[in-house]
């Protein structure tokens, strides 16, 4: 049974994603999890104080079903489907991200100097959580989605648009990696 505890391999994932984007064509829906963020503030009374949030939200409930399915099957995979749950990163850059004063890096799911309490008892560290929480929340909405509805249903669809979000996605992911991360850290 040690295969349950592995990566599916690209031969057997990409065929069940591309099934269920296959699925949500013939059914005419849109894939995305910025429109689930929107539907639940839209069911908890946000339109009533903003017009981009006042729609049938009820409409959209399958969509939440998603979302609902991704928290519970992350759980279920990090809890009963890992022998261990640290990814396995390269020795190399484990040591650049201990020089850079990440003393969790390869020993923890997420960088705990970024991801732990400790982050709120420092100004950097609340500062950095706003200003990247709204530029994600800014960039999702400019770019008309997130990054899975644009790459994985966008693309599906052949919509150019989505093409150049996911273009510009790569692109950004890449500055900050190599260009701001440095002098932030």
């Amino acid at each position: 049974m040690s295969w349950i505890y592995e990566p599916w391999p690209w031969y057997v994932a990409g065929p069940l994603i591309a099934a269920t984007m296959a699925a949500l064509l013939f059914a005419g829906k849109n894939f995305g999890m910025s429109s689930n963020l929107r539907t639940v503030c839209s069911a908890l009374g946000a339109g009533k104080n903003c017009d981009f949030f006042c729609f049938d939200w009820r409409g959209q409930g399958w969509n939440l079903m998603v979302m609902a399915g991704a928290v519970i099957g992350g759980f279920i995979a990090m809890h009963f489907l890992s022998d261990n749950p640290v990814p396995s990163i390269n020795p190399d850059v484990i040591a650049q991200l201990k020089g850079q004063g990440f003393e969790s890096a390869g020993s923890s799911y997420l960088p705990t100097e970024l991801f732990g309490n400790e982050v709120f008892s420092s100004f950097k560290g609340i500062a950095l959580l706003l200003v990247g929480g709204f530029l994600v929340g800014f960039g999702a909405r400019y770019a008309g989605g997130c990054t899975s509805g644009h790459a994985i249903s966008g693309l599906s669809n052949l919509q150019l648009p989505s093409l150049i979000a996911v273009i510009g996605f790569f692109i950004g992911g890449l500055v900050m990696v190599h260009l701001l991360f440095p002098f932030l850290f």
